[in-house]
């Protein structure tokens, strides 16, 4: 029997606690992770870190044999079940590699809303200037999740960095203790706060049969033409492709048939199909959260059409789709 180590509980706490915050996790978005020598506890894929006190969520990794996979850049190391020390049924994150390369014992990974304002701009490090200055701090470039971005991670993280905001996806910080990193969360976070726009009132009348209005933050942007026009720029973070398809969609008529879980309706608002799931409500909301913040003149960097394909043809992402929608 894998021995736990007494501060998992601790962490199951922090873990509930974020991810219960829509500002710095969507749906199954997130992880964290604790190490206890050789051994690296970590969120499972498809699972909610809000379920963290009521359900299992951690799975037990070979932290060594993850290291030095990845140091030999094998192809395993982008298999994060290949150090799996129980098959419980539960996969290790898709991330795990990301949590290995830290030293530290805690590691937490959140698509924090007033990151995402900066990480997706063109420039990210000219974005965030000032704010993190007292920070131990890097940007990565955007990569697909896995081993190759684990590798620019580890860069930075051999420099002393213990907070890496990763371009067009999120943040991520470490510490000795589950208090430590809690706290430099909420330190990161609250630098890097950026205040929202008052939000406009819906314009929407009624909706067709199989519609229904979508969130007031998304419905804001179809209603401010600059807003409007970086939300169908394309796709702008992972978990948006995963959950609600490349980019957004502006059309003044509701498409009929086959469509998008949510549509923009410029000048009036969004809609959300009736049967999106809950995964794509939240990352819906998350578009419209990130947006609301965004400066009108701001100069987004978009994902390209090879790393959109890249996320919607990973079975690794299939797999957490399909256990969360």
């Amino acid at each position: 029997m894998i021995m736990r180590p007494d501060d998992l509980k601790d962490l199951a706490s922090l873990s509930a606690k974020i991810g219960s915050d829509p500002m710095l996790v969507q749906g199954a978005g997130g992880n964290t992770s604790i190490k206890d020598g050789e051994v690296m506890w970590i969120k499972a894929s498809g699972t909610l870190l809000a379920d963290a006190l009521r359900h299992e969520i951690f799975v037990a990794c070979d932290l060594p044999a993850m290291r030095a996979s990845l140091a030999k850049g094998e192809a395993r190391a982008d298999q994060p079940m290949e150090f799996a020390l129980a098959k419980d049924g539960l996969r290790p994150s898709i991330e795990t590699s990301l949590h290995a390369v830290f030293p530290q014992r805690v590691v937490l990974h959140v698509h924090c809303i007033h990151t995402l304002v900066h990480a997706v701009q063109a420039d990210p490090v000219a974005a965030i200037g000032a704010k993190l200055n007292g920070f131990n701090w890097a940007v990565v470039p955007y990569a697909k999740p896995g081993a190759s971005l684990a590798v620019q991670v580890r860069g930075a993280v051999e420099t002393g960095c213990d907070v890496i905001v990763l371009g067009n996806h999120g943040v991520i910080v470490a510490a000795d203790t589950v208090i430590a990193a809690g706290d430099l969360l909420q330190n990161v976070a609250e630098a890097l706060r950026v205040d929202a726009v008052s939000l406009q009132a819906e314009k929407m009348g009624d909706l067709p049969s199989g519609w229904t209005a979508g969130p007031a933050s998304l419905s804001h942007v179809a209603c401010a033409p600059a807003l409007l026009s970086m939300a169908t720029g394309g796709s702008l973070y992972p978990d948006h492709v995963i959950f609600c398809g490349m980019g957004a969609l502006a059309c003044d008529v509701l498409p009929a048939g086959d469509s998008p879980p949510f549509v923009l309706i410029p000048g009036k608002g969004a809609a959300m199909r009736a049967d999106a799931t809950p995964g794509a409500w939240a990352l819906a909301r998350c578009l419209g959260d990130v947006l609301i913040r965004m400066p009108e003149d701001a100069v987004l960097n978009y994902l390209t059409l090879q790393q959109n394909g890249e996320l919607l043809d990973w079975d690794a992402e299939k797999y957490r789709q399909a256990l969360n929608g």
